[in-house]
């Protein structure tokens, strides 16, 4: 007896949608191939979606919500803004594999400029956010903002081009997120 098939909520598709673009970009985002890796027809996908672009949008969506809005509420209920901001340094920073950011900036897409731009001041905003509650003044706080926001996405990129250059163990990851720790929250001289 043949076994019948699961049928694919948008959820699955979403998700299959998420894993196309961590690892092979906006380009990889395509109903047949995503088909095909689901075991599906293509027109499980357009009983959810009404187009590929329709699809991307709702990824991208996703992506927004787990990787900012959650992220964010999450660190939010941390009182002390110095463990809040050391928490997501270290889950950020430890796991450069899975910076979807670094391949969405690449992909000069206009479904998926708005959202990285939008996803890009938000976050900024919020680290500045916790380095005004650790004492820093606004500008230098943005500053501040902006450089751990950059060493986020340098390690991505890293990650992606170079591994050679970043820690090679957990002990040298730890050194290296301390190192960043303590030029990030330095007051300056």
């Amino acid at each position: 007896m043949a076994e019948k098939r699961r049928r694919l909520s948008r959820d699955d598709w979403i998700a299959a949608a998420l894993t196309a673009l961590a690892e092979g970009g906006v380009g990889a985002v395509a109903i047949e191939p995503l088909a095909a890796r689901l075991g599906a027809t293509k027109g499980s996908a357009y009983w959810h979606f009404a187009n590929r672009d329709e699809l991307l949008r709702a990824a991208l969506q996703r992506w927004e919500h787990d990787e900012t809005d959650a992220v964010i509420a999450l660190v939010s209920t941390e009182p002390d803004p110095a463990v809040g901001l050391r928490t997501l340094l270290g889950a950020a920073l430890s796991h450069p594999q899975e910076n979807l950011t670094i391949l969405l900036a690449g992909a000069m897409d206009p479904l998926v400029e708005p959202v990285l731009t939008r996803v890009t001041n938000r976050r900024i905003d919020y680290l500045t956010e916790l380095f005004v509650r650790l004492g820093f003044d606004g500008e230098a706080a943005r500053h501040h903002a902006v450089l751990a926001y950059s060493a986020y996405l340098g390690t991505g990129q890293l990650w992606r081009t170079a591994r050679g250059a970043l820690p090679a163990n957990a002990d040298a990851w730890d050194s290296y997120l301390d190192e960043i720790w303590r030029v990030l929250t330095e007051a300056g001289s």
